[in-house]
């Protein structure tokens, strides 16, 4: 059996008394919900088979290939903000600075 975060215990309940209902209004068992600092996301996590599309993700501005397993995220009430990331991004977006394009003489502190 997988380990827990400790905070979150409790979230299966949550998940179970409101359901996974998509942006179209549709159920899905895949869907989590976190929360973060910055709101309550939908997170959906997408196998390789899945994926048909290539993606551009918002946290290394890289492409993320056709048949390749990602995470899409979204605030819980605004489907606006659903975005394709690598799963990695996706875990390390707190930690990340933003990023700062500097011209070529410029310091870098």
């Amino acid at each position: 059996m997988p380990r827990r975060k400790k905070n979150a215990v409790g979230r299966g309940k949550r998940n179970q008394e409101r359901g996974n209902q998509d942006e179209r209004g549709e159920f899905s068992g895949s869907d989590q919900i976190e929360e973060h600092d910055d709101g309550i996301f939908h997170v959906r996590r997408l196998t390789g088979s899945s994926s048909v599309k290539s993606y551009r993700c918002p946290g290394c501005d890289q492409l993320i290939p056709k048949a390749t397993p990602h995470v899409v995220a979204w605030l819980e009430h605004d489907a606006e903000t659903r975005r394709h990331w690598h799963t990695p991004c996706w875990s390390a977006r707190r930690r990340r600075a933003p990023k700062v394009e500097r011209s070529r003489n410029a310091p870098k502190f």
